[in-house]
């Protein structure tokens, strides 16, 4: 099978989820004799079209900054332009491909994706990872309109969907394809890379790891935390954000303040994941979540896992009976906290949860679903 992912930013050059995704799934199809093309952005040193892991890396547009303003909101302008770029030479090398998958976000690609396939047979799969709909508002105040429009023309165009999680099926349902037409395929992690990670040397007893904006909820972690945390328990906050200043002044203004380490940004993704090794729990109340990939992370890395009870998260469908959750408030997410740090552990090993998730298995998955695609049996 010849597959063709249309992505801006490509993995490991630019880090993200779903860039990730079509990483983790890419190379698993190739070594199994698979041809995978990925266009993007121009990230990578070397040549604009180059092997790599066993792919071909072809760029299409040069690289730009991804986010812009204060508040850290992806370039619209980034989009767009990439999406004028990406349309002739995907139309170029079109008969070579056998399926397309394209991924929200951002949406413009995707549209140019379709423009690129007019008139031909070759079907085009839209990876959903998530589905804003009212959250538009939030997030360009009053440009909201044009997000919200631009979300429903994308569910709207003739495509194969996928969604991360249940959640986001149900959510794209609402404005687009019918259920029945929509498939769940998750997000993934590299079981074995997890677990022979070593504990980080100084860790933390509780960990919180995301980008630090209003929906992860990492002010109620805070306050929940001040609330039982005692004179030898710690909290690590890896990840950089908008809120970031906010949050530092917050927890500056706690009792336990000293018990409190931002890490920032973390460069190297073996250093996230050798604190979450050296964790006793992971904890993330955040209120919005596609799918919750570091849940699965901490879990594989032997955490207690505490997502947050939300029909905006995930959290329920990756944490499962693997780790508990909580109401997002600071009462509730400080009562989970105080039982888990008093060694209540949920009623399975996490890391038998986590296997779920391995890249293997979605592999897998992903590829019955683009044959599917190919073979009209969707």
């Amino acid at each position: 099978m010849d597959i063709a992912f249309v992505s801006n930013v490509v993995y490991p050059f630019v880090t993200g989820g779903a860039e990730k995704r079509i990483h983790e799934i890419g190379t698993r199809l190739a070594d199994d004799g698979h041809d995978i093309t990925i266009y993007g952005r121009h990230f990578w040193d070397g040549p604009k079209e180059m092997p790599f892991k066993g792919m071909t890396l072809r760029a299409v547009s040069p690289e730009r900054e991804l986010y812009t303003g204060e508040n850290g909101q992806r370039s619209i302008t980034e989009a767009l332009e990439f999406a004028k770029d990406v349309i002739v030479p995907l139309r170029r090398h079109l008969d070579e491909h056998d399926v397309v998958i394209a991924s929200v976000f951002p949406y413009f690609p995707v549209l140019a994706t379709e423009l690129s396939t007019l008139g031909s047979d070759t079907p085009i799969i839209v990876t959903w990872h998530e589905v804003w709909t009212s959250y538009w508002e939030d997030y360009l105040g009053y440009l909201a309109p044009f997000g919200k429009l631009t979300e429903y023309l994308t569910a709207h165009v003739p495509q194969y969907p996928i969604a991360v999680s249940e959640v986001t099926a149900g959510r794209l349902a609402r404005i687009g394809p019918d259920r029945d037409r929509i498939r769940t395929v998750p997000n993934g992690i590299d079981y074995e890379q997890i677990r022979n990670t070593a504990p980080a040397d100084q860790g933390f007893d509780v960990l919180f790891a995301g980008r630090l904006i209003e929906d992860k909820r990492v002010d109620i972690l805070l306050e929940a935390f001040d609330r039982v945390a005692s004179a030898d328990v710690s909290l690590g906050i890896i990840g950089d954000g908008p809120k970031r200043g906010e949050l530092e002044v917050q927890a500056r203004g706690l009792e336990n303040a000293d018990r409190i380490t931002f890490m920032g940004f973390l460069e190297e993704y073996e250093d996230v994941l050798a604190h979450m090794r050296a964790a006793d729990v992971f904890a993330s109340p955040s209120t919005r979540e596609g799918f919750g990939l570091t849940y699965a992370e901490a879990m594989a890395a032997d955490c207690t896992v505490i997502g947050a009870d939300h029909p905006d998260s995930a959290a329920d469908e990756v944490i499962g009976d693997g780790g508990f959750l909580a109401e997002p408030t600071v009462a509730d997410v400080a009562a989970v906290l105080e039982r888990t740090l008093g060694d209540d552990r949920s009623p399975i090993n996490p890391q038998r949860r986590a296997k779920a998730f391995d890249w293997d298995h979605v592999a897998e998955e992903a590829l019955e679903a683009y044959t599917a695609a190919i073979t009209e049996e969707w």
